[in-house]
């Protein structure tokens, strides 16, 4: 997977991440699935979806902001 692959899922992120991303040898489908489930994880099984595999675990859990992160 490419930084333009990155970031035409996620849009402009941070050069670490990016590197933290193509450590895990995911493909661009694992990544678009990890952000399917930070936006919407109770809608995903409510569908009947299977959990995510272990490396689309690996890039959500890089992707989530924890929560004492929260700007909200």
């Amino acid at each position: 997977m490419t930084r333009d692959d990155i970031i035409s899922v996620l849009g402009p992120v941070d050069e670490a991440v990016i590197a933290d991303i193509v450590s895990t040898g995911a493909t661009i489908e694992e990544l678009r699935e990890a952000f399917a489930w930070i936006g919407a994880d109770e809608a995903l099984v409510n569908e009947g979806r299977q959990l995510p595999s272990a490396r689309v675990a690996a890039l959500i859990e890089l992707l989530e902001t924890p929560d004492d992160e929260d700007l909200s």
